[in-house]
């Protein structure tokens, strides 16, 4: 893969946005061998990172923004909320982007549903992927219809709907 490319995912909460992220991810990692990018918007600020009392925990705690780096990962703490260019900056190299959330960045998105559809997401997908519980007669036409289970489905529109980044 060449490009750099990204993508979002919206829906509503318990819609398994989450579940076909692990999906896709585990599938584009370790079965195409790409390097794998997420970030996941945590809008109600209620996502804990550290145990209150670990020495990480107190640095974040001072206001200051913290990396804690180990011989097996490297873990960024910021006070600041970031933007997408400077979440890209971060990351360095990876080949695919994940973004759950976010619905307003500019980015192709697939919205996620089970159950039932909520019309207020529509403007922000080109891409909609859902289970047999949605009758497929009431999504608009101007998205393209993917199925929930199928994460090959998913991944192939990923790879060439993705926006460059």
């Amino acid at each position: 893969m060449k490009k750099r490319i990204a993508v979002g995912f919206t829906g509503p909460s318990n819609s398994g946005k989450t579940t076909l992220i692990l999906k896709v991810a585990r599938k584009l990692i370790h079965k195409e061998g790409l390097e794998v990018a997420i970030i996941k918007h945590d809008p109600k600020d209620k996502a804990w990172f550290d145990v209150e009392g670990k020495d990480s925990y107190k640095f974040y705690d001072t206001g200051a923004e913290v990396i804690v780096t180990s011989p097996t990962r490297t873990t960024y703490f910021s006070n600041r909320q970031k933007d997408l260019e400077e979440m890209i900056r971060l990351f360095g190299h990876f080949d695919v982007l994940l973004v759950e959330g976010l619905k307003n960045l500019p980015l192709p998105k697939i919205g996620v549903f089970r159950n039932e559809l909520e019309s207020e997401y529509f403007d922000y997908m080109k891409a909609i992927a859902v289970d047999e519980t949605i009758d497929v007669q009431t999504i608009p036409t101007d998205l393209d219809i993917l199925d929930l289970n199928n994460t090959d489905e998913v991944i192939e529109w990923i790879l060439h709907n993705g926006k460059e980044v």
